[in-house]
């Protein structure tokens, strides 16, 4: 868990996502909401399309319920911050799901390419009240490797 964890810390976020764990679960889970949802709109999905939709659901699901249970630990700011986040994340999807035309729908459902890693742990360390750094690389015995010509 801490090798995974330190992997996902060390890759960079996203443009836009926050770096702070509870405001972050409230963009990976709009993000991840907004995806399932685009995918409910289209009307003749394919059952990997079908089944994408319900994994996104239960991240989701996970995601909110990391939130609840560390929204009475967080500060008014980091909520604040959170619902910034998620706002900015849903107001990505919302021109796609406005879209009409359901073939440019489905391209864009296609072209989500999923969440960063850091998204999980995030969600389990504000659900378990962790408030330590994470580990980084260098502590779980990953070494850099200088390049060779």
């Amino acid at each position: 868990m801490r090798l995974r964890e330190a992997l996902a810390y060390s890759n960079p976020l996203p443009r836009g996502a926050p770096t702070q764990d509870y405001p972050l679960v409230a963009w990976c889970d709009a993000l991840v909401t907004g995806h399932a949802d685009l995918g409910d709109t289209l009307t003749n999905r394919n059952p990997e399309d079908t089944e994408l939709v319900r994994l996104g659901r239960l991240e989701a699901q996970d995601f909110r319920s990391a939130l609840a249970a560390a929204e009475p630990r967080q500060s008014a700011a980091a909520k604040a911050e959170a619902q910034r986040a998620a706002a900015a994340a849903k107001a990505q999807w919302a021109p796609l799901l406005a879209n009409t035309d359901e073939t440019s729908r489905s391209q864009a459902f296609g072209l989500f390419f999923g969440l960063p890693g850091r998204c999980e742990h995030a969600a389990r360390r504000i659900r378990e009240n962790i408030t330590a750094p994470p580990a980084t690389p260098a502590e779980v015995g990953l070494q850099e490797t200088p390049a060779t010509d």
